[in-house]
């Protein structure tokens, strides 16, 4: 655990559950999960709040001020900021009435605070949108057409349109069987982002990713690379096979 950020989510409630329209606080990600919050997380957070008040909250960042002096404040979300404590701390956060809250897909949280009688649950009310494929089918042939297109726009001259199909949308595809090609490793999986642990999850794929991910500079390489693992995956089509040959 890192007590520097577990020292300010308590200051944070501390501060907050006095304010007679601030209803619970709720930390996520690794702050919920405190076994993973070590030196280089910062805080994710819920500011649940009484209905009518969330604009205030927002407006009005005297209550994170209260805790230490702010550095920075950006306005990234209708819902919310990212911030950063002059003592280096970093956070992003929302700020919901009761009644939005069930509509916001998130991660299972942590109560740093949730005054009584409010009728709220640690665990989120709407599914996140699943990130990993039971299909092969579909996210190899949007990876087979992504390298395709790529290799397109890589020989009309549009060098970072094409890095970006190739090494970015189709590996971020790739990621989404990658437990169907290779038996993960246990490591907890972000719902949100398949890119996080990655590296725990599936040791022997890394040297096989960095093949595919060359940078702007070497986009042919990354091409032929992932072109090369679909072909260890299954057959690739014969006129798509044809037409990425000559691109390539």
């Amino acid at each position: 655990m890192n007590e520097k950020l577990e020292s300010r989510l308590n200051a944070l409630g501390k501060h907050l559950s006095a304010q007679d329209s601030a209803l619970a606080l709720l930390a996520l990600g690794s702050c919920a999960e405190t076994e993973r919050m070590d030196a280089y997380s910062d805080l994710d957070f819920f500011l649940i709040v009484k209905d009518g008040a969330k604009a205030d909250y927002l407006i009005d960042l005297g209550w994170l001020s209260a805790c230490a002096p702010l550095a920075y404040v950006f306005r990234n979300t209708v819902d919310g900021c990212k911030i950063l404590w002059e003592d280096g701390i970093y956070a992003e956060f929302a700020v919901f009435e009761l009644d939005e809250l069930e509509k916001i897909p998130f991660s299972p949280g942590r109560f740093i605070f949730k005054k009584k009688g409010v009728g709220l649950s640690s665990q989120p009310l709407k599914a996140i949108p699943e990130l990993i494929q039971g299909d092969l089918d579909d996210a190899y042939n949007e990876i087979l057409t992504n390298l395709y297109v790529g290799l397109c726009r890589y020989r009309r001259g549009e060098v970072l349109s094409a890095f970006r199909l190739i090494s970015v949308h189709a590996i971020d595809r790739y990621l989404s069987i990658l437990p169907l090609l290779d038996q993960p490793q246990p490591s907890l999986i972000d719902p949100f982002a398949l890119d996080r642990r990655v590296e725990n999850r599936h040791p022997d794929k890394i040297a096989t990713l960095a093949k595919m991910m060359r940078g702007y500079d070497h986009v042919l390489k990354s091409a032929k690379a992932l072109y090369e693992e679909l072909q260890t995956i299954r057959p690739i089509n014969a006129g798509m096979k044809k037409e990425i040959e000559k691109l390539l």
